[in-house]
């Protein structure tokens, strides 16, 4: 087992964990989107005290803006993120008023791993009021639920305003442009199509438990800034569009992107052992779901001869892209098809989240083994002669084709209460 699944058992484990950091480990002005719906973005309504916050679609506008501040959340520069009256009860509303120093009203704690954002030391926790996804819909406190959709927030970033680093600590850069560079240090990736996709690969030789915090994009698009995958690398392509995911797997000569031959590879997630994701800094982008949407649930899995990446979307985004399988490989987490000589898109159906039989949930390394879930049925396929590296073409904004899938986001799925996502690893001496 791998040191990063050690850290995670011990993690699944852990009964009650005191997590240390209190902000996104992103950095700059984010955007804070919920679980059940990340087009939308917690929004300020207006630059004055009192003005109620809202989930709005998201646009990058300043009032969407955010920054972790001294456990503040602050928007417009001097307003804070403020409970109304500061009174501790089930569905008071939020608004921003001029930040106050130590004023308890403003006071949050961000959980990296559980991704609610909670109001310090009250058990109560930022919520979508009923889970409306409707534009203005107040945000209020609820008490905290680490599963609970509606208190899930994650902090990202619109395309078109990518910082030059979203972390501290990151090897390459977001803020890519729109060249094509074999030795660019590009870390921020796409997922569209079996034509229109990036792999996480090695910047130069190295096997991926050694190279994995450091990873780049090596992209089937040239024109995103990034480096381009060779052709001739990939030999089989099956891309899926789920209404919860997308995913590809396939096969091919992987040692082009830098993976040494014999290399079993590894994971790529957007977590990692301590919650700055395997590359540190690496984001992901698609338009299936939405034009240019940030995926913030996402796996890869690579070795030096086959590939598998999923990018999740929804209530479900945590269990269907969950990290804490990371010796499984693609078979076990991502079952598909993996035939070589083959390239194709197809509708699916979305999976049985991995590790979840029935009501019970297996967890790494506790014997036996269960097998995997059954690969998915799919349909409506089309094939592709091959895939090789061509131009991006670059579009004003238009209508999503989605296959005739509905726009899941507006949908309200049923979630399971299991498994627990990548939990917390335990401090070092515990």
């Amino acid at each position: 087992m791998t040191m990063r699944g050690i850290l995670r058992v011990l993690g699944v484990l852990a009964i009650t964990i005191k997590v240390r950091g209190q902000t996104p480990e992103f950095i700059g002005e984010l955007l804070l989107q919920p679980q059940i719906n990340n087009q939308k973005c917690l929004t300020a309504q207006a630059n004055s005290d009192g003005s109620p916050v809202v989930l709005q679609t998201c646009t990058g506008s300043p009032n969407q803006k955010w920054v972790f501040r001294d456990g503040n959340v602050v928007v417009f520069g001097n307003k804070c993120l403020d409970v109304k009256k500061g009174l501790n009860q089930d569905g008071t509303k939020l608004q921003v008023w001029t930040c106050i120093a130590n004023n308890a009203n403003q006071q949050w704690y961000y959980s990296k791993w559980d991704n609610t954002l909670g109001w310090t030391g009250t058990g109560k926790c930022v919520d979508v009021d009923g889970g409306n996804q409707a534009d203005g819909t107040l945000i209020q406190i609820w008490g905290c639920y680490n599963r609970l959709p509606n208190q899930i927030w994650s902090a990202g970033y619109l395309i078109n305003a990518l910082p030059i680093k979203s972390q501290g600590g990151q090897f390459g850069t977001n803020n890519c442009g729109t060249g094509t560079d074999q030795a660019a240090n590009c870390q921020t990736s796409w997922i569209n199509s079996a034509t229109d996709f990036c792999l996480w690969a090695p910047p130069h030789p190295g096997a991926i438990g050694d190279t994995e915090r450091e990873a780049v994009a090596w992209c089937t698009k040239s024109g995103r800034g990034s480096r381009t995958i060779p052709n001739g690398t990939l030999q089989g392509v099956h891309f899926v569009r789920t209404p919860e995911y997308v995913q590809i797997t396939g096969v091919g000569d992987f040692t082009k992107l830098n993976i040494p031959s014999g290399d079993g590879g590894g994971e790529l997630d957007n977590r990692g052992a301590d919650g700055k994701g395997n590359p540190i800094g690496g984001l992901l982008y698609g338009s299936t779901f939405g034009l240019n949407l940030q995926y913030h649930e996402w796996t890869e899995f690579i070795s030096d001869n086959e590939f598998c990446i999923r990018a999740c979307i929804g209530p479900r985004s945590k269990e269907l892209c969950n990290h804490i399988y990371d010796v499984m490989g693609c078979y076990w987490n991502i079952p598909a098809n993996y035939g070589g000589g083959v390239f194709e898109e197809c509708a699916g159906d979305a999976a049985i989240p991995m590790g979840v039989y029935g009501t019970s949930t297996w967890f790494q390394g506790v014997a036996p083994t269960p097998t995997a879930h059954p690969a998915p049925a799919s349909s409506s396929c089309t094939t592709i002669p091959t895939i090789g590296v061509s131009p991006l073409r670059r579009r004003a904004a238009e209508p999503v084709d989605r296959g005739g899938l509905p726009e899941p986001l507006e949908r309200r799925y049923p979630f399971p209460r299991f498994p627990d996502a990548t939990p917390a690893p335990l401090p070092m001496g515990s």
